[in-house]
């Protein structure tokens, strides 16, 4: 039998034969000899018997109690980032078994954990030498643009090309940046420098960076909440954040439409909500949104790179926050950024 190859069962199992041997022979022997009060001796006798079987179960239930009790802890400290954390298995029996395959399980989760790691990093360092070999050819391009405009006055259709080429150029260096940006997130390189910040100059600076942009197309961008709260975060990065959050926004509104950025404070939560009144977001996109390169065949039109709100969300999680979008098609688009109080440890 495969449960008695366990060397703790095995004597467990001696003890309740050699206990039930020894309390047969003495009865066996007490009826034999028709001694006095036999009966008695032959109660206390099952007694003993009886005493001694729970006491070594006992024994060997609270053993396994604590070898299942360490094992939960090993598991508890592996999925706590421990990637050293192992069971003993260091005994035969069909739990050792099981123990030996969670032992495997996480030899196998920690080489592929690895081979991630060793593929996100050399993505990272493929993306980056690209973007920098790309730095020189595309200031280039700008400048001999540059020196085209000024050579095309009073020539309208080298202007307009001019134009189309310094923004198709200003495009292709956003796409660089914002994949150099991902690919260092994925990666796990960038270490955040969490400061305690307040979070209305933050939302102010969102607002200025987009200032021009928004006078210019006659639309609106209002700012709401609590000046006095404040969150533990990287002030460059989740500016990055929202930027992109109000970018988007930007690009799915109309001339005399509002973006509106409200901070609050709860108990447990800090949530940033960007709310715009613009065109909305199909019911068909909404599970999509945040996946690179996404273009929705119903904005053909919007001049996006699909970047931007994976960008925004990787920079979130980063934040051990989450981010949820809810949306109505000719009604407009709720993006809410919530991080939880606990999680602000610098």
């Amino acid at each position: 039998m495969k449960i008695l190859a366990n060397r703790k069962i095995k004597v467990l199992f001696g003890i309740v034969l050699l206990s039930i041997s020894i309390f047969t022979l003495i009865s066996l022997a007490l009826i034999g000899f028709e001694l006095e009060h036999s009966a008695l001796y032959i109660l206390i006798c099952a007694l003993c018997m009886a005493l001694t079987i729970l006491t070594a179960c006992v024994k060997y239930f609270r053993e396994e109690n604590r070898i299942l009790e360490n094992a939960s802890a090993q598991i508890a400290e592996y999925l706590s980032g421990n990637r050293n954390a192992r069971i003993e298995c260091n005994d035969e029996g069909e739990l050792y078994r099981l123990f030996h395959e969670v032992n495997s399980l996480v030899a196998i989760l920690n080489a592929r954990a690895e081979n991630e790691l060793r593929a996100k990093e050399f993505l990272k360092d493929t993306i980056s030498d690209i973007s920098h070999q790309l730095k020189t050819p595309l200031a280039a391009l700008n400048i001999y643009n540059g020196i085209l405009q000024d050579e095309a006055e009073g020539l309208p259709a080298i202007q307009e090309f001019t134009k189309l080429s310094e923004q198709e150029l200003d495009r292709i260096g956003t796409l660089v940046q914002s994949l150099l940006k991902i690919t260092k997130l994925d990666a796990g390189t960038i270490l955040l420098d969490k400061k305690t910040e307040h979070v209305a100059e933050l939302m102010e600076d969102v607002r200025r960076h987009f200032s021009f942009r928004a006078e210019s197309e006659h639309k609106e961008i209002r700012l709401s909440g609590d000046g006095q709260i404040t969150l533990s975060c990287d002030l460059n990065w989740l500016t990055e954040a929202v930027d992109n959050l109000v970018k988007n926004a930007l690009d799915h509104t109309r001339s005399g439409d509002f973006v509106e950025i409200t901070w609050k404070q709860f108990a447990a939560v800090v949530q940033i909500i960007i709310k715009d009144n613009g065109c909305g977001i199909h019911p068909e996109d909404l599970h999509h949104i945040f996946k690179r390169f996404y273009r929705s065949r119903f904005s053909k039109d919007t001049q996006g790179l699909g970047l931007g709100l994976p960008l925004a969300k990787s920079i979130v999680e980063a934040h051990s926050g989450t981010i949820e979008v809810e949306s109505e098609v000719g009604v407009g688009s709720t993006f809410s950024i919530i991080f939880l109080n606990q999680t602000f440890d610098t």
